[in-house]
């Protein structure tokens, strides 16, 4: 009795295996887990037309060899022969969507470069002709050098084509077994990605206008030379607008709080005029004043996600992340970081590798979130002049060269972690590209409200709690020292000589407490603090005039050098401790920030005072 043979499905996740699996078994499957592991696989039996038992295998979905995920290693072992009392399987029938061809064709290759008898199952054939999309069937498995069998398999007759010549492939694959297992170089993978490009211009006929668009765009996006600049142009663009097109509202939303400030000083009792005016107004004012900078920043992200860039500018910066030991893949949750470490931390789930997903935790941090903006543009309108240097606004490159520092520093964090607590090898970048296409409005509009509305929310709560409690704590007990001899000078008085050498001064440091609670709640505890103890003159100017008479150069320098690396949010703390499960690790990044912090903001202010004396 001849034995049983045996057939593994194999395919990029949602090319149509299962449902196919379903109909030649009659959905009469058996799951079990592989040894050792929790991995699934289902098994079902069918016959040929000829009579022949076949055992058919459903594997998890791959994206290639590399084997990134459990699931992946344990597919790829399946058919490889590598699990211990399992001979490898006779034939592979490697699925492939049609709609998808241009991008998961390498890994065809990569799976025929094993050396097992294959054929190639073009799936979803009626949704590819349904949008336009021609493939010469013919000129394909000329290329390849395995059967194409063209299929649809939500329906039987959509099956029907492969059913009628299973028998001769498995003639063919009885007779040439193949060699089994070859390992593929980074260097073949590529050979082999540049093969499956040329493959796929030679074999479409005829693809949408958008799928045409999107290839057109993408040789000059994703071009060597020009892509990076083109990348770098966007990011520059979107610093300088945060300056540039954000002055006149900015200077409305200033002149109304200071219209609230001024009618809430002639309030009786005093107790309250001072709560309201130097406490609440004085405090979220001067964060709220920064929200059409905010608006911008977020604007730009959103408009970089919705058009399909933001995975392009991934596989720009694929080369410089591997360089410090990440993959391309984590320019995502960095990116998104920019906005939020919260989402940026929890985005770091894509990334397969455990040791790359934290060694991504471990430094999102380090991007310039959007609660850093107000901190960074209080500075920098104190002390840096509102001029031009050729056709770019000053502050703007200023605050360019501040992100950029969280950029370079993020990237050599991750260098030296990859070399050290997190040393692994780096996984290949592989992620599917969407078609490029113009963001909705509606969605637009809507996901730029979700993120103000939570910026307005933690104006509302966090930094008014925050003022309130800090007004309180600043304005009792009274004493003729002023702010000194209050609860929050007992506290700055103790802390103080930690920032001396810092050039951190004792308002400075009692809005550093507060200021844990999230990044942007530092300004407005430094707006609560010099209000309570300036006089009518000097809190009737904004709190930026105020620093430019408090501050020296080099201690706002300094500020700005702290600001870069503090990990002075409450939130991001806790997520880093959530998604690690690990309260060593959220010691170990909370404490090689804070070092960092002082020495960079050490440095910056010894520096500074030698060039200013």
């Amino acid at each position: 009795m001849a034995r049983e043979l045996r057939l593994a499905m194999i395919g990029a996740p949602n090319t149509g295996k299962t449902t196919f699996f379903n109909g030649l078994t009659g959905g009469r499957a058996k799951t079990a887990n592989y040894p050792g592991v929790t991995v699934e696989r289902r098994t079902g039996h069918f016959r040929t037309p000829h009579d022949r038992a076949v055992e058919l295998i459903d594997l998890p979905g791959i994206y290639g060899l590399a084997g990134r995920t459990l699931d992946e290693r344990v597919a790829v072992d399946a058919i490889t022969g590598r699990i211990e009392g399992e001979a490898p399987p006779d034939l592979l029938l490697i699925f492939l969507d049609a709609t998808h061809l241009r991008t998961h064709l390498h890994s065809v290759l990569e799976l025929k470069s094993l050396g097992r008898p294959a054929v190639l199952v073009l799936n979803m054939m009626d949704l590819a002709e349904r949008d336009g999309t021609k493939i010469d069937i013919e000129a394909l498995e000329k290329a390849l050098g395995i059967p194409v069998i063209p299929s649809n398999a939500a329906r039987k007759s959509g099956r029907e084509a492969l059913i009628r010549r299973i028998d001769d492939i498995l003639d063919d694959a009885l007779q040439n077994p193949g060699p089994g297992h070859i390992h593929i170089s980074a260097r073949e993978l590529k050979s082999l990605q540049s093969e499956a490009r040329a493959i796929a211009n030679s074999v479409i006929l005829h693809e949408t206008g958008m799928n045409t668009l999107t290839r057109r765009l993408d040789n000059i996006f994703l071009h060597p030379l020009l892509g990076p600049i083109i990348l770098a142009s966007i990011l520059f663009l979107m610093f300088q607008a945060v300056y540039s097109w954000a002055n006149i509202p900015m200077d409305l939303i200033d002149g109304f709080f200071g219209f609230l400030h001024d009618q809430a000083k002639q309030i009786r009792p005093d107790w309250l005029s001072s709560l309201l005016a130097d406490g609440i107004i004085a405090g979220i004012g001067s964060v709220l004043i920064f929200l059409p900078q905010i608006l911008i920043l977020f604007a730009f992200i959103l408009l970089l996600e919705s058009s399909g860039y933001m995975g392009r500018a991934a596989f720009l910066m694929d080369e410089l992340m591997r360089r410090a030991g990440l993959n391309g893949r984590a320019f995502i949750p960095l990116l998104s970081s920019f906005a939020c470490a919260v989402p940026g931390i929890m985005a770091a789930r894509t990334i397969e590798s455990e040791r790359d997903r934290l060694t991504t935790i471990m430094v999102a941090p380090l991007m310039t979130c959007s609660a850093r903006l107000p901190v960074y543009t209080l500075v920098i309108a104190a002390f840096i002049p509102r001029e031009k240097v050729w056709i770019f606004n000053q502050q703007g490159l200023v605050i360019f060269t501040l992100y950029l520092s969280g950029i370079l520093s993020a990237l050599i964090v991750a260098f030296i972690l990859r070399k050290t607590v997190t040393k692994g090898e780096t996984q290949p970048l592989l992620m599917e590209l969407p078609s490029y296409k113009l963001p909705q409005l509606w969605d637009f509009v809507l996901g730029l409200w979700q993120r103000i509305w939570i910026f307005l929310r933690r104006a509302g709560t966090v930094i008014f709690t925050a003022v309130v409690a800090l007004w309180v704590l600043a304005s009792f007990p009274r004493g003729e020292n002023g702010i000194r001899d209050s609860f929050a000078g007992m506290v700055g008085r103790v802390l103080e000589p930690i920032f001396h050498p810092i050039g951190f001064n004792l308002e400075t440091v009692i809005a550093l407490v507060p200021g844990m609670a999230a990044r942007e709640v530092v300004v407005a505890a430094m707006g609560t603090v010099y209000a309570l103890q300036g006089n009518e003159e000097e809190i009737a100017g904004s709190l930026s005039q105020i620093l430019q008479n408090a501050w020296t150069l080099p201690s706002a320098l300094s500020f700005l050098a702290w600001y870069v690396f503090a990990p002075q949010c409450f939130a991001t703390i806790a997520m880093v401790r959530r998604e690690t499960n690990s309260l060593n690790w959220t010691l170990f990044m909370v404490g090689y920030l804070f070092a960092l912090a002082y020495i960079a903001a050490f440095i910056t202010y010894r520096v500074a005072l030698a060039f200013t004396g």
